[in-house]
């Protein structure tokens, strides 16, 4: 038996239609929605978002992406604005981590989403 693919089901928090615009900003496309539940994609990495809003379950969830480039990737999030559009936190500089280099992003839910450069291989 293999897995194939792993598919979390994300909360939106208080404002479905601003989360959905959020991972678009992102780079995310949405591919489809039906009943308050919208699925993302970019690349291989794919979210269901739910409209469902508890401040206190989307606090304690993280993701973490793997990214090639997560200078870039910050550089061109950076120009979005997305403190300025959402009322999210300001994004941080890239990060050295022990398990990689990092950028992360707090989404309007609240969920921390690690953005981590995938190491050369």
């Amino acid at each position: 038996m293999n897995f194939i693919s792993l598919e979390p089901f994300i909360p939106s928090g208080n404002n479905y239609e601003k989360a959905k615009l959020f991972f678009q900003e992102l780079g995310f496309e949405q591919e489809w929605e039906e009943e308050g539940l919208a699925g993302f994609r970019q690349g291989n990495c794919s979210f269901i978002l739910q409209q469902y809003d508890n401040k206190a379950f989307a606090e304690n969830l993280m993701l973490s992406v793997k990214i090639d480039d997560v200078n870039a990737f910050w550089e061109r999030v950076n120009k979005k604005d997305l403190p300025g559009k959402f009322g999210v936190p300001v994004i941080g500089r890239p990060v050295q981590q022990p398990y990689g280099k990092e950028v992360n992003i707090i989404d309007p839910a609240g969920v921390c989403w690690h953005f981590i450069e995938a190491d050369a291989e």
